[in-house]
């Protein structure tokens, strides 16, 4: 019967996409729970973010925190949360990456 070959196809397509589907929400779990870490002036302030860029964790060494100065404090937390999302950003490409090869999808992860 002519035409039924692709309907062969149209199934084994289904199949690979619902497989694609799968191991995409399995990288975003696995993204969820891994972590990165951002510091800056000298480690004075590091932050953790999950690899769904939400944070997890922040540590201020007492000795940045001077009543006098709140705006370097506050600049150093900038810092380091920017550093962080730099790095949550990479282990996002790198994992989800691999599913958007070749596609143009921005803000898709």
């Amino acid at each position: 019967m002519p035409g039924m070959g692709g309907m062969g196809n149209m199934q084994g397509m289904m199949k690979q996409m619902q497989k694609m589907q799968k191991q995409m929400e399995e990288a975003q779990e696995k993204l969820g729970e891994a972590t990165v870490e951002g510091t800056a002036g000298g480690g004075m302030v590091t932050i953790v973010l999950n690899g769904h860029k939400k944070m997890v964790d922040i540590t201020i060494d007492p000795e940045a925190v001077d009543p006098e100065d709140v705006e370097m404090l506050q600049d150093t937390i900038l810092a380091a949360f920017n550093d962080a999302m730099d790095k949550a950003d990479k282990l996002s490409e790198s994992t989800m990456g691999q599913f958007t090869k070749g596609m143009n999808l921005p803000g898709l992860f």
